[in-house]
């Protein structure tokens, strides 16, 4: 009856220590670091994912609002105070950009009709020039965070696969102090290598997705920039120039 009482006590716990968090708690050093290091890439590319989504979806609402305000006005005046209120909008960047730059030559007495049309070609080239700086600080604004995500979904199967080398190596070395190769002494190894793996995949599965998702919106507004800027260089040339 004792007997019988003990190998029930050690089958409980035996049942107890292969469950999850028997395991984690069981495993080695090594293997909880990459762990540790996993969930905390994890957690911040889940950060950077609800921050951007709500970030992006934003500025393309604000980029479509602007672009309706712009067409419907008359005036660039009065564009750029509405501008003033749509400061996730890209697009309404650059024309701050364009804006600011035409007035300083306005202002400057350049750009009438007593130029010289040397004169008048360097003025359209300082307002696109000024286009391009707005388009390409915007881009790099756009973008950041995003290689974060793209570091998580190339390197955490990477991290994870450590892991799971690591526990390998560990359960072969119980089974050489042991001098026995049973379930009971490869199966923990096993299971603990396992996990690293799985958190290393459910670290990068979500941060490619939103990697890819994020670079395909930000192309959508970099193509808006880029054709508003020519839309308003056209504009500038045929009426201010």
């Amino acid at each position: 009856m004792d007997a019988l009482f003990v190998n029930l006590v050690t089958a409980t716990a035996s049942a107890d220590e292969m469950t999850i968090s028997g395991l984690l708690l069981k495993a080695t050093p090594v293997v909880k670091g990459v762990l540790l290091v996993l969930v905390v890439m994890s957690l911040v590319s889940w950060y950077i994912i609800v921050y951007k989504a709500a970030y992006l979806r934003r500025a393309a609402g604000e980029t479509s609002l602007f672009l309706e305000t712009f067409w419907q006005s008359k005036r660039l005046d009065e564009i750029y105070q509405a501008s003033e209120e749509l400061k996730r909008s890209p697009v309404s960047q650059v024309f701050r950009a364009g804006y600011i730059e035409l007035t300083k030559l306005k202002s400057g007495g350049t750009g009438v009709d007593g130029d010289t049309m040397h004169t008048q070609l360097n003025d359209i080239e300082n307002i696109e020039r000024a286009l391009r700086r707005a388009q390409s600080a915007e881009v790099v604004h756009l973008e950041a965070l995003t290689p974060f995500l793209a570091t998580t979904a190339s390197a955490a199967p990477f991290v994870g696969l450590f892991g799971t080398v690591w526990g390998i190596m560990s359960s072969f070395l119980n089974i050489a102090k042991e001098g026995n190769a049973t379930l009971m002494t490869v199966a923990p190894g096993i299971a603990e290598a396992l996990i690293a793996t799985a958190i290393g995949l459910v670290a990068a599965i979500p941060a490619v997705m939103a990697f890819n998702f994020f670079v395909n919106k930000i192309r959508v507004l970099e193509a808006d920039m880029e054709n508003f800027g020519n839309d308003f260089l056209n504009i500038v040339k045929r009426h201010f120039f």
